[in-house]
C-alpha cells in the first residue's frame, strides 16, 4: 500500500491511515499469546484415568468438542440424582447488566449447585474430570446437577462470559474465563433432551454415564461463537444431566 500513499507528488492521508491500521492489524495477530487450556487426549479410543477407564466416541478439533462414554458408572448416576433431588429449584441465568442471576423464560430446568468435592463421591466425580481435561482440581466449578421435565429446555446460549457486558464481566474478576465446559448424562432420556450445537448441525443424545466435553475458548483464550448450544426439549421421560464448568485459574 505504501506505494499508492502519493498521488501526483501529493500525500494521501486516507491511504496513510488505512495503511496504519492495516500494520496495526498484523503487528497485534502476530503478538497474540496461544493460552494454556483444558484438552482431552484422543489419540487413542479409551483414557485411563486413575480409577476409570473411559471411552472416547467422537471428536471434533474446531471448536474441541469430544463426547466420552464410561465417564460415570450407574451407581454414580443414581446417587448424585438422589443426593440433589430435594434441593432443586428453577435454574437462573446470569443477567447481562449487573451479573446477578435471574429467571428466564429460556430456561425452564430446575437445578443445584454443588460445592467442589461436597462429598466422597462429588470429590472423585471431580479429580476423574480434571484428569480426562488435564486440568487442575482446583480450575473448576462445582458441580450443577439439572432436571427437566417434559417440556422443559435451555435453548441456545453460550457458556462463556461476555467480557463486553458488565453483568458477566464481574464473573471474569474470580477464576477469569470459562474455558471448557463438560455435561454429563444422568439417566437415559426416553425421547428428546439433546444437547444441541446449532451451528454445527451436531446433536449429542443423553446417554447414561456418558459425557460431552466442549472448549468455549480459542487458542488465544477468546469467546468462541462457535459453540453455541442448547439444551433440546424433552419429548418425553426424565432428563439428569450435571454441568462441570473449567475456568482459566483457580476459583
Amino acid at each position: 500500500m505504501a506505494e499508492v500513499m502519493v498521488r501526483d507528488g501529493r500525500f494521501s492521508r486516507m491511504l496513510a491511515d488505512a495503511a496504519i491500521k492495516e500494520a496495526r492489524r498484523g503487528s497485534s495477530s502476530e503478538s497474540r499469546i496461544v493460552k494454556p487450556v483444558p484438552d482431552i487426549d484422543t489419540s487413542a479410543n479409551t483414557l485411563q484415568t486413575p480409577d476409570r477407564l473411559v471411552h472416547v466416541l467422537t471428536t471434533f478439533s474446531s471448536p474441541r468438542i469430544v463426547v466420552l462414554g464410561n465417564v460415570l458408572s450407574d451407581d454414580e448416576c443414581d446417587a448424585l440424582c438422589a443426593y440433589t433431588e430435594q434441593r432443586l429449584t428453577r435454574s437462573p441465568v446470569v443477567g447481562d447488566t449487573d451479573g446477578g442471576t435471574q429467571l428466564h423464560a429460556h430456561r425452564t430446568s430446575k437445578g443445584a449447585m454443588l460445592g467442589r468435592g461436597e462429598t466422597e463421591l462429588i470429590a472423585r466425580i471431580d479429580a476423574r474430570l480434571a484428569a480426562i481435561a488435564r486440568w487442575p482440581v482446583q480450575n473448576g466449578e462445582g458441580l450443577q446437577v439439572l432436571r427437566y421435565e417434559k417440556g422443559n429446555e435451555y435453548r441456545a446460549h453460550y457458556d462463556w462470559f461476555d467480557p463486553d457486558q458488565p453483568g458477566p464481566r464481574k464473573h471474569l474478576e474470580h477464576g477469569g474465563q470459562r474455558v471448557g465446559t463438560f455435561v454429563l448424562y444422568l439417566c437415559d432420556v426416553d425421547e428428546g433432551g439433546g444437547t444441541s450445537f446449532p451451528n454445527l448441525g451436531l446433536e449429542v443424545q443423553p446417554r447414561k454415564g456418558n459425557a460431552v466435553f466442549f472448549r468455549n475458548t480459542d487458542d488465544y483464550g477468546s469467546p468462541d461463537r462457535q459453540t453455541l448450544h442448547a439444551g433440546a426439549p424433552v419429548v418425553s421421560g426424565i432428563k439428569f444431566v450435571a454441568n462441570k464448568w473449567l475456568r482459566e485459574r483457580a476459583y
